[in-house]
């Protein structure tokens, strides 16, 4: 009969007396992990509720006055809405945010990234913690100082600007100026910019410095330049961050108030020109008119603010996609 050979395996090590103790003691949760647990369950939870609590408050007064517009309310150029029926809609709203915030991203961004990486990798450490700390403080800045400065300084000052644009860009007509006050888009646009320019500078800063150090150095080893080091290792690292830095900047844009109200001069009609003056945004119009806004009127403005509400969820929806997207190109598992 065949003996199959059996090679016995060594039972596992006796724990040493304590370890099975420590083990448990170890694995168990602690009373402060529970209580840090709920706290940031119940914080998580407390802000859904609000932002839905939000949302049904908006959704109810719009749909309390929506029914009575005579117009279309996505595409009149009109808000009357001291008559009854009233006439209102946001064409021209919707046209002046987004044009608005498209200028100042487009100008705020390039520069504030590259003011990080100046801060970051080429500045030396004495004069980048004064300016650093500049920066700091416009974004401290209260709105009305801004739109106060915008009015009393950057609009007198602009007519030099809409002149060279006028001289060398009107035949595209977008840059047509036939005069007047700068009181247009293209200079709300300017001042959005300013204003945003500090906080996509100061998440992109903080960003670029969490960099790896090993990465910087890797590409100096394989002989690449200062640039090269940022163009291979920092910015991919860091798109990201600057993705979401450049939303939370948009996200002031779209919202920015009293700013805008102090530099534009409002009209509801949409011109091709941005250096014509008129134009207005959300947040402009509401501020404008819901002092004087009978109840009707007031539901009105509330239904115009339900839209920006849904545009800037959209918007940060986008930036998580874009983000979660790019993630893993970014360096940041590495």
């Amino acid at each position: 009969m065949d003996i199959s050979t059996h090679t016995p395996t060594a039972p596992p090590p006796s724990p040493r007396p304590g370890q099975a103790e420590n083990r448990t003691v170890r694995g168990a949760t602690r009373p402060g992990d529970r209580i840090f647990l709920g706290l940031s369950r119940g914080s998580g939870i407390a802000l859904l509720l609000i932002m839905a609590s939000i949302a049904v408050f908006l959704t109810y007064r719009a749909f309390k006055v929506l029914p009575e517009d005579t117009g279309n309310f996505f595409t009149t150029f009109e808000w009357n809405t001291n008559v009854t029926p009233p006439d209102f809609g946001i064409a021209v709203l919707v046209f002046g945010t987004v044009v608005s915030s498209i200028i100042a991203m487009a100008l705020a961004v390039p520069v504030a990234v590259g003011i990080a990486l100046f801060l970051t990798h080429y500045a030396p450490r004495r004069l980048s913690g004064p300016i650093a700390y500049v920066i700091d403080l416009l974004a401290a800045v209260p709105s009305i100082v801004y739109g106060l400065w915008g009015a009393l300084i950057l609009v007198p000052n602009l007519d030099g600007l809409y002149g060279w644009l006028d001289d060398y860009l009107g035949w595209t007509g977008i840059f047509d100026w036939q005069g007047g006050a700068p009181r247009s888009l293209l200079t709300v646009g300017i001042l959005l910019a300013i204003m945003i320019l500090p906080i996509i500078t100061n998440v992109s800063r903080e960003v670029f410095r969490q960099v790896p150090r090993m990465h910087e150095e890797a590409a100096l080893a394989l002989g690449a330049t200062r640039w090269e080091v940022v163009r291979m290792s920092v910015l991919p690292f860091g798109r990201s961050g600057v993705i979401s830095a450049s939303m939370l900047g948009l996200g002031r844009a779209l919202g920015e108030t009293i700013a805008v109200a102090t530099v534009l001069s409002p009209t509801f009609e949409i011109k091709a020109s941005l250096l014509d003056p008129g134009g207005g945004t959300f947040a402009q119009n509401i501020a404008s008119k819901f002092g004087e806004a009978t109840e009707q009127g007031r539901d009105a403005l509330i239904a115009s603010g339900l839209v920006l509400f849904v545009i800037t969820l959209l918007v940060n929806g986008a930036a998580r996609l874009i983000i979660a997207r790019r993630a893993e190109y970014s360096g940041a598992n590495a």
